[in-house]
C-alpha cells in the first residue's frame, strides 16, 4: 500500500533529511544527467531501508533494478525502452505517469502498482505539455482505475491536500511545497501528519 503522502526530491541528501520527518515513501527524480546516478541511488535506498522505508526511482528503471530499489516510477517515453517483464521478475514495483485517455490505457494495460495523474495544479516545476487537470479529473481517472492506487501530483500544496483526497486520489506526491519551503523539515511533518489524518 502507499503512503498517502510522499516528497519527491532530487538527491540523496534531500533524502537524509525528510526521512527522519516521517517518511515512509520518497521518490528520487535525478535531474541532471551528470550526476552520480548509481552513488545517489544506492545511498538513498540504503538510507531508506535503515528506517524501513520505501524508495521510488524515477526514470532510472535499470539502476533501480540492479541497486534493488523498491519501485520505478516512469513517463510515457520513458516506458519505450523499460524492461518490464525484467521488472516484474525481480519484484521492482512500477508507478507510470499519465495525463490523458491515451497515456491512461497505456499505463493500465502495464498493470501497474500505481497511476499517477498531473499536472493538478499549474506547477513551476517544469514546462508542462498538458494543462492543470482540475481536481475533477481526478475522480473520473479514480473511477477508471479501480483498485489500483491513485497519486495525485503537480502543484500541491498542504492546503490543497484535502481536496484532492476528497476527489478520490490514493495518495498525493510534493515537490515544491517542500523543497521551496523556508522549513523543509517542518513542513515535511505537517503533510505526515495530514496524511496520516486523511488515512
Amino acid at each position: 500500500m502507499l503512503a498517502r503522502v510522499y516528497p519527491v526530491v532530487e538527491s540523496a541528501q534531500w533524502v537524509a533529511r525528510l526521512l527522519p520527518c516521517g517518511v515512509r515513501l520518497i521518490q528520487l527524480r535525478i535531474k541532471d544527467p551528470h550526476a552520480p546516478l548509481r552513488e545517489q541511488i544506492r545511498s538513498a535506498r540504503a538510507l531508506c531501508a535503515r528506517v524501513g522505508a520505501q524508495l521510488v526511482v524515477n526514470d532510472y528503471w535499470q539502476l533501480a533494478l540492479e541497486e534493488g530499489c523498491d519501485y520505478v516510477h516512469l513517463g510515457q517515453g520513458d516506458l519505450d525502452g523499460a524492461d518490464v517483464p525484467a521488472l516484474r521478475r525481480a519484484g521492482v514495483r512500477l508507478g507510470i505517469s499519465t495525463h490523458d485517455e491515451h497515456e491512461l490505457e497505456r499505463a493500465l494495460a502495464l498493470e501497474p502498482q500505481y497511476v499517477a495523474l498531473g499536472p493538478i495544479y499549474p506547477t513551476l516545476l517544469k514546462v508542462m505539455p498538458f494543462a492543470p487537470q482540475g481536481v475533477s479529473r481526478i475522480g473520473e481517472w479514480k473511477r477508471r482505475i479501480g483498485s489500483c492506487p491513485l497519486v495525485a501530483i503537480g502543484g500541491l500544496t498542504l492546503e490543497r491536500l484535502a481536496g484532492v483526497f476528497a476527489a478520490g486520489a490514493d495518495s498525493a506526491a510534493v515537490v515544491n511545497d517542500i523543497v521551496r519551503h523556508p522549513d523543509p523539515e517542518a513542513r515535511m511533518r505537517a503533510w505526515v501528519a495530514a496524511g496520516e489524518g486523511a488515512a
